[in-house]
């Protein structure tokens, strides 16, 4: 007489495609969460809206803020035209090919920030965006 053993014949298997799901389900929620993570550099400001405004890498950056009453920011720092001269040359020292972002308030005067931008690109720096918002989906602005 064959006495069948309390041990079956079949083998534990370790399901893998669930695991897979689940690792696959935390990359993209931290994707996600590290997107929704990046943020403006400069002081807040009431930035101009623009259609055709495309979202820009941020690394090797720098923020450069024009509020409305004509202050000069550089990193939230409040600068002069002397300091930021200044701040741009430890810019150019530390990266290769390092960016500028400009963002001023929608009230600010364009003969600032046309000031500001001659000063970046007097020290070599070519990089150079400046920030908007996206237009409103009512279509104003």
């Amino acid at each position: 007489m064959i006495v069948p053993s309390p041990r079956s014949r079949r083998r534990a298997r370790i399901e893998i495609i669930p695991l897979i799901d689940v690792v696959f389900f935390l990359l993209a929620t931290f994707m996600m969460v590290s997107l929704s993570m990046i943020q403006n550099r400069g002081i807040a400001v009431r930035l101009p809206s623009a259609a055709t405004s495309s979202a820009q890498e941020r690394s090797a950056s720098a923020s450069i803020t024009i509020a409305a009453d004509g202050e000069v920011f550089f990193d939230e720092e409040r600068v002069d035209a002397d300091l930021l001269d200044a701040r741009l040359e430890d810019l150019k020292g530390a990266h290769v090919e390092p960016k500028v972002f400009i963002n001023g308030d929608e009230e600010a005067r364009f003969g600032q920030a046309i000031s500001v931008l001659d000063q970046v690109r007097a020290h070599g720096i070519e990089k150079v965006a400046i920030e908007t918002r996206p237009v409103r989906a009512e279509g104003g602005f």
